[in-house]
């Protein structure tokens, strides 16, 4: 079994604890060489943690990260939980991760994306008291969001999913397929966890995979959460004055291998209602029912899962 690091620092003045997490997906490491790159700074004098806590963890999933792959067994970043029968590598992160996120306040998970496009920072819903998502930070995710550096805030993410997993559900009514995720809570990972268990947080999306960028992107996210939050002595970031915020609303998996995309498609590229977006295996033309924007089109998606996303403008973030 493949050891799990996390590396923690405590201030002698109470603070925020915050925790930052790299490779949840073992093939997006500007994570891990942002964190890294942190580390160093706090080992050669160059930052230091005056407040509060930091906890850093470079590879939450080793064994993905070995294998250079999105996930080792599974996705971690779906339907995350701890479980008293852990049968795949991932439950066993799981069980070593959610107390971790439990023992903290702030969560910032960085990540990157398949096809090419800006990064953007993907935060929770609005305050309620609903039974999908209640919570009550939303304030303080706004507040930090439009500092992280990144001009695009999305959310949504899921309410989306559930009405995704609805839709799956009453497709494949007929099949019997155990091997789909036909389960809403399929959509909870880090941050959806870190909110279930009172605290808040972020997905920071810093580009594509390997995009040279990204590390840089991740990088002056951690600076930035860390004088935000006080945890170094250093000023507060200026917030983004041009912010776009989307919201999510549609989900489209992909149902066949043979399923295709009309061409090559960017997160955040725009759609028109009635533009082709994609062909199914039976020559079904995919027509977007709706402007909006694509976001994760995945052209290897594997059969049952989400192939793209689509969003919208959403006044939330409004200037």
């Amino acid at each position: 079994m493949r050891a799990f690091e996390s590396i923690h620092f405590a201030a002698a003045a109470p603070g925020t604890r915050l925790i930052v997490t790299g490779a949840v997906h073992g093939n997006e490491t500007c994570g891990t060489v942002a964190i890294r790159r942190v580390l160093d700074d706090i080992a050669k004098g160059r930052l230091e943690i005056a407040t509060g806590e930091a906890t850093f963890v470079p590879v939450t999933n080793p064994l993905a990260y070995e294998r250079q792959q999105r996930q080792g067994d599974r996705n971690l970043n779906r339907k995350l939980v701890p479980t008293d029968d852990p049968r795949e590598f991932e439950d066993h992160v799981a069980n070593w991760l959610c107390p971790l996120l439990a023992r903290h306040e702030v969560l910032l998970d960085l990540h990157s994306f398949h096809t090419a496009g800006a990064p953007f920072v993907m935060v929770g819903p609005e305050d309620n008291s609903g039974a999908l998502e209640p919570f009550g930070h939303a304030a303080r995710e706004e507040a930090l969001a439009v500092r992280l550096g990144v001009r695009r805030i999305v959310d949504g993410w899921l309410g989306t999913y559930a009405s995704g997993v609805e839709r799956r559900r009453a497709r494949h009514a007929s099949e019997g397929d155990v091997a789909l995720d036909l389960d809403a809570d399929y959509g909870v990972g880090t941050t959806e966890y870190m909110r279930r268990v009172g605290g808040w947080g972020f997905t920071l999306e810093c580009g594509q995979h390997e995009d040279p960028r990204a590390p840089e992107v991740a990088y002056r996210a951690i600076l930035n959460t860390l004088a935000h939050l006080r945890l170094i002595d250093a000023p507060e970031p200026l917030p983004a004055t041009d912010v776009e915020g989307l919201r999510l609303f549609q989900v489209i998996d992909r149902d066949h291998a043979d399923d295709r995309f009309s061409h090559d498609w960017a997160s955040f590229d725009t759609v028109r209602a009635g533009e082709l977006i994609g062909i199914r295996h039976d020559g079904t033309a995919l027509l977007a029912e709706s402007d909006g924007r694509i976001v994760f089109p995945n052209p290897a998606a594997e059969p049952g899962q989400e192939w793209f996303y689509l969003a919208r403008p959403h006044e939330r973030f409004a200037a």
